[in-house]
C-alpha cells in the first residue's frame, strides 16, 4: 500500500512537472514568436486560419478567424487599424506566426523572392495525391518541374486551347441545348466547371471543324479519351468507371482526398467514390502515358499531355538532371488540371453574373462581337486580337473576383 502510494505520488509529480515544462515552453516560444515581429499589431487565436479547425469553424473571438476569413472581411481590417500588414498569432497546436499584407510592392517582393521567402513545403504535402508536382516543390525541385511543364505551354498550345473551347461550346449547343428556345442553368458554375475541365483535359488526336454542324465528337479528346457532353460513353475493359466519371469526382471531391485517410475511405458512400475514382483515373493516366511513350507520338498537336511527355524526353532541356518519373508526371499532370479547371471555371462563373447584373454592358459586349463577327461565323484565335471587349470583361471580373 505504501509502495502503490508512493508509486501514485511519483507519477503525479512527474505528470505534473511534465506539463509545468511543457506549458513554460509554450510560453517562451510564443514569447519569442511575438517579439520576432515586435508586437504587431493583429489577431490573436486559438487555432491557425492554416489548420482545418481553423476553416471549419465560423468566426470565433480569440479561437478562429473561420472560414475564408480574408475573402469575407477583404481590405477592412487593414482600414481600421490604419496598416498595410497585419500579424496573426495562433497557440495551438504551437504558437504559429502569419502576416496579412496589403501592399502591392510588399506581395510582389515576396511572391518572387524565392530564396528569401521560401515555400511552407509542409502545408503543401497534401497535394501529393498522385506524385511530387510543380505546386507543392521549390527550389531545386521545381526548377526542375518548370523547365518540362513551361515548355508544354506555347503559342501552339493556346491556339489548340482556343480550338478546343470552340468545338466544346458547338458540341454543348448541338446536342445539349439543341432545339430549345431557353436555356436555364441554376448555378453558373454548374456550366463554367464542365467547360473548363472538358478544355483543360482535352489533348491528344484533335482536329478543329469551324463549322455550325453537328459535331464530330470523336475529335474531341480528353488526354485521349473523348468526353461527351451526354452520358452515353461505354467503360472500357479493365476500369470501372468512364475516364469522364473518374474527372468529374476526382475534381468535385479532391477535397475528401486531401482531408480523409485512405483507412478511412471506405465509410461512406461518396468516400468509397472518391477512393474509386482516384484509383481510376491513376490507371488511366498511366496506362495513356504507357500508350504515349510506346508510340513514341511527338508533340505535333501541342496538347498539353504529348508536350509535357516530349519535354521530359528532351536530353538538351534537362541536361544532366534526371528526367521526370510516371509518378511525377501523372502529379504534374493532375495539379496542372485540377488548378486550371477551378480557377477558369470560377472566373468563367463571375464574369457571368457581372453580366447578368450589368445588362447594358451585356448589350455593349453583344454588340462589339457582332461588329467584329458581322457574318455570324465562328471566331477563330487570329480573331482574339479583335475582341477587345471580351477580354475587358474577363480582366474587369477577374480584377473584382481573382481567383488566386
Amino acid at each position: 500500500m505504501i509502495f502503490s502510494d508512493l508509486s501514485l505520488k511519483t507519477f503525479g509529480i512527474l505528470v505534473g512537472s511534465v506539463a509545468a515544462l511543457c506549458a513554460v515552453q509554450f510560453f517562451l516560444d510564443l514569447r519569442r514568436l511575438l517579439r520576432s515581429i515586435n508586437h504587431h499589431p493583429g489577431y490573436g487565436t486559438l487555432f491557425s486560419s492554416t489548420t482545418v479547425f481553423g476553416n471549419i469553424f465560423s468566426t470565433i473571438p480569440w479561437v478562429a478567424l473561420g472560414y475564408n476569413h480574408s475573402w469575407r472581411v477583404k481590405h477592412a481590417p487593414f482600414a481600421e487599424r490604419g496598416l498595410d500588414i497585419i500579424s496573426a498569432v495562433s497557440f495551438w497546436p504551437i504558437p504559429i506566426r502569419n502576416m496579412y499584407i496589403a501592399d502591392v510592392q510588399a506581395i510582389k517582393d515576396i511572391v518572387w523572392s524565392r530564396e528569401r521567402f521560401p515555400k511552407d513545403l509542409s502545408q503543401y504535402a497534401i497535394l501529393n495525391i498522385f506524385g511530387d508536382n510543380i505546386i507543392a516543390s521549390d527550389g531545386d525541385e521545381w526548377k526542375r518541374y518548370h523547365k518540362v511543364v513551361a515548355r508544354a505551354f506555347s503559342e501552339k498550345n493556346n491556339r489548340l486551347v482556343w480550338e478546343t473551347t470552340t468545338q466544346i461550346m458547338i458540341e454543348l449547343f448541338d446536342t445539349v441545348w439543341t432545339g430549345k428556345d431557353e436555356v436555364v442553368v441554376d448555378h453558373a458554375v454548374n456550366l463554367t466547371l464542365p467547360v473548363a475541365l472538358f478544355v483543360i483535359g482535352a489533348a491528344g488526336e484533335y482536329s478543329p471543324h469551324y463549322r455550325r454542324a453537328p459535331v464530330d465528337v470523336n475529335h474531341i479528346k480528353g488526354f485521349g479519351h473523348h468526353i461527351p457532353w451526354k452520358d452515353d460513353a461505354v467503360i472500357p475493359p479493365g476500369h470501372q468507371l468512364t475516364f469522364k466519371d473518374a474527372l468529374f469526382i476526382t475534381s468535385h471531391d479532391v477535397f475528401i482526398k486531401f482531408l480523409v485517410p485512405r483507412w478511412a475511405m471506405g465509410f461512406t458512400k461518396r468516400f468509397r467514390r472518391a477512393r474509386l475514382a482516384f484509383d481510376e483515373l491513376q490507371r488511366y493516366l498511366t496506362e495513356m502515358i504507357q500508350e504515349r511513350k510506346r508510340s513514341q507520338l511527338k508533340a505535333d498537336n501541342e496538347d498539353l499531355f504529348t508536350s509535357l511527355l516530349a519535354a521530359n524526353d528532351d536530353e538538351n532541356l534537362l541536361k544532366d538532371e534526371v528526367k521526370l518519373n510516371d509518378s511525377e508526371l501523372i502529379g504534374n499532370i493532375y495539379m496542372l488540371m485540377v488548378a486550371g479547371h477551378e480557377t477558369t471555371g470560377h472566373s468563367l462563373a463571375f464574369a457571368l453574373a457581372l453580366l447578368a447584373l450589368y445588362p447594358d454592358k451585356q448589350e455593349e459586349l453583344y454588340q462589339h462581337i457582332k461588329r467584329v463577327l458581322p457574318d455570324g461565323r465562328i471566331p477563330t484565335y487570329d480573331d482574339m486580337s479583335s475582341l477587345s471587349y471580351s477580354s475587358a470583361v474577363f480582366n474587369e471580373a477577374l480584377r473584382m473576383f481573382p481567383p488566386v
